[in-house]
């Protein structure tokens, strides 16, 4: 859901609630358009997050401690000095937009206590957090807006703050029934129950509008001239009374691959009984769960970003090269063609003279002796065209053997350069990029690494887990974690694991030659599914062997492996072996 002005309310009502007269006992920037404040109050500590972002602009309360930079960037040091050790006095919504205005009580350079005004403005890609003086007067923002970029609202040191000019819209939380009712009779009949919410009402999100709607009609785009008007109303201030007595309900809609799709301060009724829904105690478990995966993988994405071109430039060359060589391959089949075509020339040398552009001959290579046009270099001899012919045959068939080889070179390449990108997709530390990246450049890509250098990688453990019979279950997170486990740490006992026919981690069950039970095969297979390509899957082939089986050609690249008596068993992935029931 749009942050919209409803829960820019319910998120002000949370931290009212728990952190007044808080003490900022940390300014933090962990990213470039986020900034959080560590907040202190009777004991318990949590973070005000404040990202203006183009992706997810929010303002919440969260949990989660967040890697930061070494270097701490200007505005986390400007933020700091005003900020730092300050107390939060009071929070404010003016009108019902998505603003907030934050009162903190601090300290300036001479001693002296001074109020300060912290304003977070969530308005999608013109997000902003500005820092004023109680007058209003504009301390820094983490984005400065100038003449050049806005002539209508700048955003300066120096500068008095003024809210954006509204849309004349009524405040949902100030509206009578008379006054809904009335403007709901004016509203074109042939227009929507929910578009007369957005048009009307201020601060309301499409996804609430669809949901009132839905609880009014049963429907999301019931037309108003099919609508009772009483009903409507009667859902609209029900909903009004949830945000005026703060009475929410957060919750986070699942889609069909089990990730978080949507979230909301109240329940969702109006994607159906089929949904898959979970419900928080509060807005910031919520918000935790929810952006947990998104920001994870917004993360890596910026400080893999250059691997990740790499990685994907580098796919789309091979594939490219693999398509145009599969082409000439195809060229390359006329060489019988051309052979036929010399012996029929030779055959039938004796009617060719010099100057002759084409040979009309019986072709008696086919059972029915058709007629066949061969055509012919009117400035060669008989002799020398059936030569031609000879020369291209032995061309095409030399580069049939080529281009067979090419093809089978440049095609373990992709499935290299796929499951580096599998692994990227699952890289959850700045480690693992770092191991990624190294092995890359050790991979023969280290002229496309502008500016890199190799340097010491630590050496990453493996994920582990323990199985139902206590058995070690490793998982490799890039291809040099992979071949470690498969050549270094396995013995020829244990089992090895992998799914079928794409990317993924070698998962070793640590079993020395002993004989596990069938629920720890299935768990292993289970996770062996989850860290791959397929684990959005419902059933993923995983292949399975003792590791005596597994061998590496000479020259391969790094995670690359063949295998013999091999099983195959069919799962569903699990992040983890307790997360499996019952057998494959």
């Amino acid at each position: 859901m749009a942050y919209d002005a409803c829960m820019m309310r319910a998120v002000l009502a949370e931290i009212e609630a728990q952190f007044i007269d808080a003490k900022v006992e940390r300014v933090l920037q962990p990213q470039a358009d986020e900034l959080d404040l560590v907040l202190r109050s009777k004991g318990e500590t949590k973070r005000l997050v404040f990202n203006v972002g183009p992706n997810a602009p929010r303002m919440q309360l969260s949990l989660v401690n967040k890697e930061n930079p070494l270097k701490a960037p200007m505005f986390c040091m400007q933020m700091r000095k005003h900020l730092g050790g300050a107390r939060l006095l009071r929070v404010e919504q003016p009108g019902f937009d998505r603003i907030a205005f934050l009162h903190f009580s601090a300290y300036d350079e001479m001693g002296y206590s001074v109020e300060l005004r912290l304003i977070c403005e969530i308005m999608g890609k013109y997000a902003n957090l500005i820092l004023s003086d109680a007058a209003g007067k504009i301390v820094t923002a983490m984005k400065l807006v100038d003449f050049s970029a806005s002539t209508i609202r700048q955003v300066l040191p120096g500068m008095l703050y003024r809210l954006p000019d509204g849309q004349g819209k009524l405040s949902p939380l100030t509206v009578d029934r008379d006054t809904f009712l009335s403007r709901l009779s004016a509203f074109p009949e042939e227009r929507t129950v929910e578009k007369f919410i957005t048009g009307t009402f201020c601060g309301i999100a499409t996804q609430i509008s669809h949901e009132l709607c839905f609880r009014a009609t049963g429907s999301i785009d019931t037309p108003l001239a099919d609508a009772d008007k009483e009903r409507v109303a009667s859902t609209f201030f029900a909903w009004q009374q949830i945000l005026k007595n703060h009475a929410y309900k957060p919750t986070i809609v699942y889609n069909s691959e089990g990730k978080p799709a949507d979230n909301s301060y109240m329940d969702i009724t109006y994607l159906g009984d089929g949904v898959k829904k979970t419900h928080f105690l509060d807005l910031c478990a919520m918000f935790d769960v929810y952006f947990a995966e998104r920001d994870r993988l917004e993360k890596i994405h910026q400080r893999g970003r250059d691997i990740c071109s790499l990685v994907q430039n580098a796919i789309a060359r091979t594939e490219k090269k693999i398509a145009l060589q599969r082409e000439a391959l195809l060229e390359s089949e006329k060489a019988a063609q051309y052979k036929r075509y010399g012996d029929l020339i030779t055959a039938n040398i004796y009617r060719l003279r010099r100057g002759d552009t084409e040979l009309l001959c019986v072709d008696y290579y086919d059972e029915g002796c058709p007629e066949v046009r061969i055509p012919l270099d009117g400035r060669l001899s008989a002799a020398q065209n059936a030569q031609r012919m000879y020369k291209a045959y032995t061309k095409q068939k030399n580069a049939r053997t080529m281009l067979t080889a090419l093809i089978e070179e440049w095609e373990r390449e992709l499935v290299y350069l796929e499951s580096v990108q599998d692994f990227l997709s699952r890289a959850s530390a700045e480690e693992d990029l770092l191991q990624i990246r190294d092995e890359l450049y050790h991979s023969g890509y280290a002229s496309r690494m502008k500016g890199y250098r190799p340097q010491k990688v630590s050496k990453q453990k493996p994920l582990e887990f323990v199985t139902a019979s206590g058995y070690r279950l490793l998982v490799g997170k890039n291809n040099t974690q992979n071949d470690y486990l498969t050549f270094k740490v396995a013995t020829k006992g244990d089992l090895w694991f992998h799914a079928k026919d794409m990317p993924g981690s070698h998962v070793v069950l640590l079993c020395d030659g002993e004989e596990p039970s069938e629920l720890d095969y299935t768990q292993a297979a289970a996770v062996a599914a989850y860290h791959s390509k397929g684990r959005d899957a419902d059933m993923v082939a995983v292949d399975y062997t003792r590791v005596k089986n597994i061998k590496k050609p000479s020259g391969a690249k790094s995670g690359f492996v063949i295998y013999k008596t091999n099983y195959s068993a069919y799962v569903r992935p699990a992040a983890s072996p307790d997360a499996v029931e019952g057998k494959a």
